[in-house]
């Protein structure tokens, strides 16, 4: 099983960091697209929706992304930021405060519309994050470098956890994640953050640990987000897409948290 993450893993490497820095702006977009609508077949699956729902969903998902990149291309700079900070606003609401609520309550909806409607919450925040982030530089660092925050933050806490955990971090939720496996995720980011600010040359190190707390607390959010999402659906995995690591979702599940609020805040600094 492991041997398998591993390979998937590194044919996902391969694929995607070349992607992110060759692609010409319309191939990322069609990319992204890509990624937006498997997630959104995926999630239509573990929202149950069958039949002319899920045609429907599908549609208007494409309808929506098709709109933000509209959006993107189309308005003036100066107009584009109200639109952006709207869906990054309302994104860092439902993982903030939503998400955290939903886990104290044990809410478990069941009503179509209102999965829908969380899954577009899911994967469009997320989707635009992806090209915002990208398109913040001639090469896209601040893409990879919150991508790679997560990546490490997931190895970190997997081999923190295997090696040490013992106490369970949500056990209702995701049994297998433990208290030890996010300090590991923590020392990991941590570490991390000080080879990227010294290789980028930033000198505000109380950043380093502020954004290894964040950091790391909205991938915890994310990853347990969709561990709770499958539970209620009574699956392992989002699809079987990705051999080792089930399907897209669950590949992604961290960064539908952590990418919009890295492109929220990156635009406040720059326009505030």
């Amino acid at each position: 099983m492991l041997k398998q993450r591993v390979i998937t893993a590194i044919i996902l490497a391969s694929v995607f960091l070349p992607a992110m820095f060759k692609l010409p702006e319309t191939g990322w977009l069609l990319l992204v697209g890509i990624i937006v609508m498997l997630g959104a077949w995926e999630w239509l699956k573990l929202a149950k929706m069958r039949g002319l729902a899920a045609v429907i969903y599908l549609l208007l998902t494409l309808m929506m992304y098709l709109v933000l990149v509209w959006i993107y291309f189309n308005l003036p700079p100066q107009q584009i930021i109200l639109p952006r900070l709207i869906i990054y606003g309302v994104a860092a609401v439902f993982w903030v405060v939503i998400v955290p609520a939903w886990f104290i309550a044990g809410w478990k909806p069941d009503s179509l519309l209102l999965m829908g409607i969380v899954g577009w919450l899911v994967l469009l925040p997320t989707g635009m994050a992806m090209l915002d982030l990208r398109a913040e530089n001639p090469q896209p660092w601040w893409l990879l470098g919150v991508m790679g925050l997560v990546w490490v933050a997931d190895i970190s806490a997997y081999t923190a956890g295997r090696k040490f955990g013992r106490h369970k971090l949500a056990p209702a939720i995701s049994p297998g994640k433990t208290w030890e496996g996010v300090a590991g995720a923590m020392l990991g980011v941590l570490v991390y953050m000080v080879i990227v600010m010294r290789a980028s040359g930033m000198t505000q190190h109380y950043a380093v640990l502020l954004y290894a707390i964040v950091g790391v607390a909205l991938a915890v959010i994310g990853d347990l987000f969709e561990s709770a999402i499958k539970r209620q659906a009574g699956v392992k995995d989002s699809g079987k897409l990705l051999p080792g690591h089930g399907g897209i979702l669950d590949r992604v599940d961290a960064l539908t948290s952590t990418l919009p609020l890295a492109a929220l805040a990156l635009l406040l600094a720059r326009y505030s």
